[in-house]
């Protein structure tokens, strides 16, 4: 399948099958986000993946919503900013380089047969408890990784002529 395919075919799904996920298939899009470019190739990032049965209630702390720990599994990226590259006047580039890591897990899973939904709503407090975070480290994102169980619908976007600018504002 071709770039353009797959992005076309990623979708943010919200229903999932309990058919486990095989280690090859984690593998491989653990390997994705292990490939991705980050700030002066520093990777100041953490994946921990956290399979679901038996802590449906406690995930529920994190993101209450059901299909969110239907998938056999979730993933949360978390940014390490003490080990990211900042630039001149001070930005640091944690949370864009585990941004980048988790689209390319994302991208790597849709290409698997996989479904995934990128979740940034979800309580980072409950998150730092659950999954025994140290204080610095700063969850960026989740997604349930599993076998779809609903199908894409119409995908919503902007006209690029709305996004897009050439040469200045």
């Amino acid at each position: 399948m071709s770039f353009s395919e797959l992005i076309k075919k990623r979708y943010s799904v919200r229903a999932y099958k309990s058919q486990p996920v095989e280690d090859e298939k984690l593998r491989q899009v653990l390997e994705a986000a292990n490939l991705a470019p980050t700030a002066a190739n520093r990777q100041p990032f953490q994946i921990i993946v956290v399979k679901t049965k038996g802590r449906e209630e406690e995930l529920k702390q994190i993101y209450p919503r059901d299909w969110f720990s239907q998938a056999p599994m979730v993933i949360c990226v978390c940014a390490l900013p003490d080990q990211a590259w900042s630039r001149r006047d001070g930005k640091n580039y944690a949370d864009v380089d585990a941004t980048i890591a988790m689209d390319h897990l994302i991208l790597a899973a849709a290409e698997l047969g996989l479904g995934t939904c990128w979740i940034a709503a979800f309580d980072p407090d409950a998150t730092r408890k659950i999954l025994q975070l140290p204080e610095d480290v700063e969850p960026v994102a989740f997604t349930p990784l599993g076998y779809p169980d609903d199908s894409l619908g119409k995908k919503k976007r902007k006209d690029l002529s709305e996004l897009v600018r050439y040469e200045k504002w």
